[in-house]
């Protein structure tokens, strides 16, 4: 039973970890339009900028080799992990903002993440290249006293107070003025701008907060884990978080839940527990790929709003002079108003 209840905690955990990535690209692309294409890029940056500010300096002679060991406390480390995602992802977002959009964004953000990863994986004095980091610090077993065995529902709940917090945030910015607008320019970014509103610096708040949250759930992802190396962030995990999106609904926090628990749980994380089948090793990793696969191909036929579609604002109805019934008054995602008698 003990083993159950480890395998529950654990898909618990990796739960509230994907609800996190889903919100901070639900932000990039269900509210503000933006295609990012290395979004696992930024989880990668948090944890890795987060491993190496908790663990203690590189020991000489050891052929292990990072940079920074501050042995700072894991609240700080978390804080400089969300920090310098949203800073990598406001360097990406002058290049491909500006003067960028649609399936030309999509592609420099994908040509970035692909340098980013071929820097981190091929020079040994940043992360130790293709090995990566281990050993990273749990956070507080010692203050709590927990122990291996408990440490996966210590982390659980951390690990969903966290989550809490990022939902809480990302139905915020949806209801806010600031949502409205990344709305309003996801929809028609020309229209949007003759209204006055700066496109450019709306959708870069949109790249830098969901780039945040993604870090944030790179610096949660390394500390349970305690290791991170590129094998764990290749253009596959960026597929798995699109196909969550996707599957559960854009712009909508509710289908990125849904959407995490379908995609990234149900099919990405609790397969990797089942047995290797004799002389096919591979062959479970294969089937789990074309069935997300699979998901997001008959989503996108069948129910392209996804599974939890996008709530659409309303309004009472209106008396209108010289009319026999009352009008009602949708207003879509956008703010823009239309009339059904």
């Amino acid at each position: 039973m003990s083993v159950v209840l480890g395998y529950v905690a654990t898909l618990g955990v990796y739960f509230c970890i994907y609800n996190i990535f889903a919100f901070g690209l639900n932000i990039q692309f269900g509210y503000a339009g933006i295609l990012d294409f290395t979004v696992i890029t930024f989880m990668a940056i948090g944890g890795y900028i987060a491993g190496v500010a908790v663990l203690p300096p590189e020991q000489r002679g050891t052929e292990i080799f990072y940079v920074l060991g501050w042995n700072l406390p894991w609240p700080i480390a978390l804080l400089l992990g969300m920090v310098a995602a949203g800073l990598l992802g406001f360097l990406i977002g002058l290049v491909a903002l500006r003067r960028l959009r649609s399936d030309y964004l999509a592609i420099v953000t994908l040509a970035s993440g692909t340098i980013v990863y071929d820097v981190i994986n091929n020079y040994n004095k940043l992360f130790d290249g293709a090995a990566g980091l281990v050993g990273v610090p749990q956070p507080y077993t010692s203050v709590f006293g927990v122990n291996p065995n408990t440490y996966t529902w210590y982390f659980l709940a951390v690990s969903a107070v966290i989550m809490l917090v990022c939902w809480y945030v990302a139905n915020r910015i949806y209801s806010s003025p600031l949502g409205r607008t990344m709305r309003a320019i996801r929809e028609d970014m020309d229209v949007a701008e003759a209204f006055g509103k700066d496109a450019f610096r709306v959708r870069m708040l949109a790249m830098v907060i969901g780039c945040m949250f993604v870090g944030l759930g790179g610096v949660l992802t390394i500390a349970y884990v305690s290791a991170l190396s590129p094998a764990g962030w290749t253009t596959g995990e960026t597929f798995v978080i699109w196909a969550a999106l996707i599957v559960g609904g854009k712009a909508n926090n509710w289908g990125a839940v849904v959407g995490s628990f379908l995609v990234a749980v149900l099919f990405n994380e609790a397969t990797r527990f089942l047995p290797a089948i004799p002389g096919s090793p591979n062959l479970v990793s294969d089937i789990r790929n074309m069935c997300i696969g699979g998901m997001v191909i008959v989503t996108l036929w069948f129910r392209p709003q996804g599974v939890v579609p996008e709530r659409k604002a309303r309004f009472p109805q209106l008396p209108v002079r010289g009319a026999t019934t009352p009008v009602s008054v949708a207003v879509g995602a956008t703010g823009g108003a239309g009339s059904a008698g």
